[in-house]
């Protein structure tokens, strides 16, 4: 006559916990790749690559801050600082690569260091020390690179009602406040008009603060003129009007 060997109910709880576990880490791990493949970067989304230009121009305008400073620089950089702080927390609400950002020349890498919190307000006392400065900042001349300078010089002394910036596409600073305009080829009051050619909507604002671009549009500023759910012009004119 065979025994039937039974299990203890100490060893039956053990045995249950243990599939439990097994079951858990798998579900675990079936998320964590599911999330993963939900990020979104600059290669496959438009939202991505207007955000990761904006962080790329504010990081390279803080490098050359940094690397030729002036009275005015700190207070720059502190703004800008949080300005990159404000588009990693939009990377992460649109469902990008947070700290992702496109360089000269195009490179999208992941931005090193944490943003420090701080101010947010414009630098209208930006003047001629703080654009030289700010124009030894790369900038991106490609179209899908974001906004930059095209290469062209003399754009600050373009006649009223001339279009400068040509070829350049627009993103947005991160700025808050009334809508306004930085710049590393126009002075401080200066006025642009930019005009989104696939929706036709344009704003004219006034340069009130120094980047690492011929022109970047604060939140306000872009606002206005951009399509639906997008971070990025890519057919835009742009006018000095003032």
């Amino acid at each position: 006559m065979s025994r039937r060997r039974t299990l203890s109910p100490k060893k039956k709880i053990a045995l249950a916990v243990t599939a439990l576990a097994v079951a858990g880490s798998g579900a675990f791990a079936l998320a964590a790749t599911s999330n993963a493949a939900n990020v979104q970067n600059a290669a496959n989304s438009t939202v991505c690559q207007g955000l990761a230009t904006a962080l790329g121009n504010n990081e390279s305008f803080i490098a050359a801050q940094k690397a030729n400073p002036d009275a005015q620089s700190a207070a720059r950089i502190a703004n800008r600082e949080a300005v990159v702080a404000e588009i990693k927390r939009k990377q992460e609400a649109s469902g990008c690569q947070v700290g992702e950002s496109i360089q000269a020349g195009g490179a999208a890498q992941q931005s090193g260091g944490a943003a420090q919190a701080g101010g947010s307000a414009q630098d209208p006392q930006a003047g001629q020390a703080g654009q030289q400065s700010a124009s030894a900042a790369p900038a991106s001349s490609a179209p899908a690179n974001g906004a930059g300078n095209n290469g062209e010089a003399g754009n600050a002394g373009a006649a009223s009602g001339q279009q400068v910036c040509k070829g350049s596409t627009v993103t947005l600073s991160g700025e808050g406040g009334a809508p306004a305009a930085s710049s590393n080829q126009f002075p401080s009051g200066t006025k642009l008009k930019v005009t989104n050619l696939d929706n036709n909507k344009s704003t004219t604002v006034t340069v009130t603060s120094v980047s690492g671009s011929c022109v970047l549009l604060n939140n306000a500023a872009f606002e206005q003129v951009r399509e639906p759910g997008k971070f990025l012009i890519r057919r835009a004119v742009i006018e000095k009007v003032g």
